[in-house]
């Protein structure tokens, strides 16, 4: 395996797309994932249409799963490819990115790679976004029902990681794309990360992101996102009050923007307007 591979624990490979930028910070993270001696693995978010990318992605083993975490191009345009290359079906919570496979549900429970992944529902970067909650150490049993098994993932305390996507990623924050994305939405997720992650027996969840690094603890991860996103609202709310002092009945986003994000470079601008959209309508709701 060449250097663009990482090792992450012992059923984690991360190949880095080369699409750095703005949004993508150094590149999109795309998974390997399989128990150790599994025959087959997963892969989550083949990231960009970038050939020896998606060549290494389908000579990493037998690929018999595709996940993707949500619909941006930058984790799904090399979707079809790899799909090609591979003839494993690709899944994702909306149909239209689907290949050779029905959409993905939450609280889904599949196995694959030798592994056990929870489907997370996570809306708020996106209305389709999803986390995947990976688990080594636990198979399903034939009867029982998905509560049963739910319930077992809980109460064991098997090696397990969590792919983030962009709903937390490992450095900075995530814009909140409105109105698609939802910020009352998105801060239910955190809460829900955050809850996964705090519920564990002494042992801390790693959160693997679309971007970035690997964060050791998904929970304090999300904590942190959580009182961010507070600290902005606060900001928000006294940019509006400011703009209202100046006159302004109805600020604008760009407005509101320009003074809480005024520090920010010109090309995060477009984002940072994003996010104070979707800051106004969760307030005026």
């Amino acid at each position: 395996m060449n250097a663009a591979w990482e090792t992450i624990g012992t059923m984690v490979r991360r190949r880095r797309a080369a699409n750095p930028g703005p949004m993508t910070l150094d590149g999109t993270n795309s998974y390997v994932v399989a128990a150790p001696g599994a025959h087959g693995v997963v892969v989550v978010d083949p990231g960009p249409l970038l050939e020896d990318h998606l060549a290494d992605l389908a000579a990493a083993g037998a690929v018999e799963l595709i996940l993707i975490t949500h619909h941006h191009g930058d984790h799904t345009d090399g979707s079809a490819r790899l799909h090609e290359l591979t003839g494993a079906p690709v899944r994702a919570a909306l149909s239209e990115f689907c290949h050779g496979a029905d959409a993905l549900y939450d609280g889904e429970l599949i196995q694959a790679g030798g592994l056990t992944i929870e489907v997370l529902a996570t809306p708020g970067h996106t209305s389709d976004s999803l986390c995947f909650a990976v688990t080594l150490g636990v198979t399903l049993g034939e009867s029982g029902g998905a509560l049963a098994d739910t319930e077992a993932l809980n109460q064991a305390d098997p090696e397990t990681v969590i792919f983030t996507g962009d709903t937390i990623l490992g450095s900075g924050s995530t814009v909140i794309c409105h109105p698609d994305g939802k910020l009352g939405d998105y801060l239910a997720s955190l809460a829900l990360l955050r809850n996964r992650g705090s519920n564990t027996q002494g042992s801390q969840i790693a959160a693997l992101p679309g971007h970035g690094p690997e964060l050791r603890d998904i929970a304090a991860a999300a904590q942190g996102y959580e009182e961010h996103r507070a600290s902005r609202i606060a900001e928000v709310v006294h940019a509006v009050e400011l703009l209202h002092k100046d006159g302004i009945a109805e600020p604008t986003p760009a407005q509101v923007a320009s003074i809480v994000y005024g520090d920010i470079p010109e090309n995060l601008q477009g984002a940072a307007r994003l996010s104070v959209e979707a800051q106004l309508a969760y307030l005026c709701r």
